[in-house]
C-alpha cells in the first residue's frame, strides 16, 4: 500500500512516516508540507492513499482533496483527512470534496494504521457518533448540493430494503453491523451497498452518507428512515 503523508508540521509528518513504515503492508512514498505539494506528489509518487491534514498553507487540505478527486488520472487514490478536533465543520467540506473519511490527530497509532487499511479497502471511516451528528447539522444549512454527490431525488430509485441499508450506512454502521441489525448476511448487505452506490452514482460510502442526510432519509434527531 503506497501512502502519501500531507501535513505542514515536519515533526508530525516524521512521526506518521515512522509509524506507517513500521507496517509490513505499507510504504511511505512521499511527504508534502502543503496542499499543492500533496496534489503533485499524488500524481508523481503514484500513491494509493493520501493522509491529508485539513489546515495547510498554499492550498488547504480540502481544496487539495477536491483536485485529487476531480483528476481522472487519480481516480483510484483515496484520501483520509486528519483534523485536530472531531467537531471541525471542515470535515463535511472534505467529505463533499471527495475524502473517504476522517481521523483526529490524537488517535492511537494502531487506529491510524487500521484507518488507512479501511479507507484503502474502499470503506469510509465515519464514526456513528460525532461524525453523524456533525454531518447532519451542517447539511441542514441552506446550500447547493456539491458536485458529484447524488441528488436527493435519486433515492426514489431505491427499494425499501436498500433504503433501510442506506439509513444504517448513514448512521456509521459497517456491513457486518448493518447485516446484524437487519437480520441479513454480511454478503447480502455488501451487495445491497454496491447496488445503492450504482443506482445513486456514488463514488464511496461517504457520498452515501451525505446523500442520506441531504434527502432527509435520516435526520439529526431521529436517525431512521423517513416515511
Amino acid at each position: 500500500m503506497r501512502v502519501l503523508l500531507a501535513d505542514d508540521q515536519t515533526l508530525v509528518r516524521a512521526a506518521f512516516a515512522m509509524l506507517v513504515s513500521s507496517a509490513r503492508d505499507m510504504d511511505v512514498v512521499g511527504q508534502a508540507g502543503t496542499g499543492r505539494e500533496a496534489v503533485e506528489l499524488a500524481r508523481t509518487a503514484r500513491a494509493d492513499l493520501v493522509v491529508m491534514d485539513i489546515r495547510m498553507p498554499d492550498l488547504d487540505g480540502i481544496e487539495a482533496t477536491r483536485r485529487i478527486a476531480a483528476d481522472e488520472d487519480l481516480a483510484g487514490v483515496k484520501v483520509l483527512v486528519l483534523t485536530t478536533y472531531d467537531t471541525d465543520e471542515h470535515i463535511v467540506e472534505a467529505l463533499r470534496a471527495g475524502a473517504s473519511g476522517f481521523l483526529v490527530k490524537d488517535t492511537r497509532p494502531a487506529e491510524l494504521l487500521d484507518a488507512i487499511r479501511t479507507v484503502a479497502a474502499g470503506e469510509s471511516l465515519l464514526s456513528p457518533g460525532p461524525t453523524a451528528r456533525l454531518i447532519a447539522r451542517v447539511l441542514r444549512l441552506p446550500d447547493a448540493p456539491p458536485p458529484g454527490v447524488p441528488a436527493p431525488a435519486a433515492l426514489a430509485a431505491l427499494s425499501e430494503r436498500e433504503r433501510q441499508v442506506l439509513a444504517l450506512v448513514a448512521r456509521g454502521l459497517n456491513n457486518a453491523e448493518a447485516a446484524q441489525t437487519l437480520g441479513l448476511s454480511p454478503l447480502t448487505t455488501k451487495t445491497h451497498v454496491s447496488r445503492i452506490m450504482g443506482k445513486l452514482g456514488a463514488r464511496d460510502r461517504a457520498q452515501l452518507v451525505i446523500a442520506a442526510y441531504e434527502s432527509g432519509l435520516v435526520t439529526p434527531t431521529c436517525r431512521s428512515e423517513s416515511p
